[in-house]
C-alpha cells in the first residue's frame, strides 16, 4: 500500500545534500493546533506580484509557487502527450497522480507544522476522455511522450537554466557562520520533544519511521505531529537564513539582470498561453 511517508524520501533525496539544521531552545513547546482541527490544505491561483519570488524562490512560503509551476509542466507534458496519442488514434499507459513535492532546501515551516511532511493540496486531475482506444507501441509511445517534453520544454527553457543557478547559490548561506550557529542546537531541542536525532538528516529517518509503523487511522496526527516538531527545531535557522537568502537573491538578481528582464516580460504570458491551449490552470498549494 502506498503511503505519504514515501513523499517524505522522494523529496529528501533530491535535496538532502543542501539541508539546514537548527532548534529552538524552548523544548516543550508545542508547534500549531491539534492535528484533529487542521483543515486539508487548499489549492490558490494567485500569482506573485514578481515571477521572478516563483522561479528563484528565497523563502519557504515563497516556494509554493514554485511547487505549482513545476506541476503545471508537468500537467503540460501530460496533456500534449496525450493529444498526440488522441491524434494518433491509441493510449499512452497510465500515469501516477501528480503531487506538490515540498523543497526543504527552503522548507515551508508554517505549511509543515500545520500539514506535516509531506501532505500538502491535492494536484487537480486533468480532464479526461473515455477511450477504449488499443495500446500505443513503444515507438508511438516514445514518440508523444516527445512531443509532450518538447511543449514543457518551452515554458521550463524561459526560466530553468536562471533556476538551476540561483539553487546553486543558496549553498552559500548554508555555510555562512551564523547558519552554522543556528544548527547547533538541534540535538537538544529534537530530544526535548521526543525525537532524538543527531541532525536534520536523521530526524526524516525519525520521522519517516514511525510515519511507517503508524496504523492508517493514526498516520495524519502522526505526521503532523513529526511536521509540528520540525518546523519547531527549524525557526531559529529560518530567522538567519531568510533575510541572508533574501539579501543574495538582491544581489542575484543585479548580477543577471538581462536575463531577469527577459523572465519578467516573457514568462506569465507563456504560462497564461499555455493554460489556454492545453486546458489546465496553473495552481498553488496554500495553507
Amino acid at each position: 500500500m502506498f503511503r505519504r511517508p514515501v513523499l517524505v524520501r522522494a523529496a529528501l533525496a533530491a535535496a538532502v545534500a543542501l539541508l539546514g539544521t537548527a532548534c529552538s531552545t524552548d523544548a516543550a513547546r508545542q508547534p500549531g493546533p491539534p492535528a484533529a482541527t487542521v483543515a486539508p490544505a487548499r489549492l490558490g491561483r494567485t500569482l506573485p506580484d514578481d515571477p521572478v519570488r516563483m522561479v528563484l524562490p528565497a523563502t519557504g512560503a515563497e516556494t509554493r509557487w514554485t511547487q505549482g509551476l513545476y506541476v503545471f509542466g508537468q500537467q503540460v507534458t501530460r496533456v500534449a502527450a496525450a493529444d498526440c496519442a488522441r491524434k494518433g488514434g491509441f493510449a499512452l499507459p497510465a500515469q501516477a497522480p501528480l503531487a506538490f513535492i515540498r523543497f526543504f532546501v527552503l522548507p515551508d515551516l508554517d505549511f509543515v507544522a500545520r500539514h506535516g511532511l509531506s501532505t500538502s493540496a491535492d494536484v487537480p486531475a486533468a480532464a479526461t476522455v473515455p477511450t477504449t482506444a488499443r495500446a500505443g507501441s513503444a515507438a508511438q509511445v516514445r514518440r508523444c511522450q516527445a512531443q509532450g517534453a518538447k511543449a514543457a520544454a518551452a515554458l521550463s527553457d524561459l526560466y530553468l537554466p536562471l533556476e538551476q543557478r540561483w539553487f546553486g547559490e543558496l549553498g552559500a548561506v548554508d555555510r555562512a557562520p551564523a547558519t552554522v550557529r543556528a544548527r547547533r542546537g538541534l540535538p537538544g531541542c529534537l530530544a526535548g520533544h521526543g525525537a532524538p536525532a543527531k541532525d536534520e538528516r536523521a530526524f526524516m529517518g525519525v520521522a519517516d519511521a514511525r510515519q511507517q509503523a503508524a496504523a492508517p487511522a493514526d498516520l495524519p496526527a502522526t505526521e503532523r505531529a513529526m511536521g509540528r516538531v520540525y518546523a519547531d527545531c527549524m525557526r531559529p535557522v529560518e530567522a538567519v537564513r531568510d533575510p541572508a537568502r533574501l539579501s543574495l537573491r538582491t544581489r542575484f538578481l543585479a548580477d543577471h539582470a538581462a536575463e531577469i528582464r527577459t523572465l519578467r516580460r516573457k514568462l506569465v504570458p507563456a504560462l497564461r498561453a499555455a493554460e489556454k491551449r492545453y486546458g489546465v490552470t496553473l495552481v498553488f498549494p496554500e495553507p
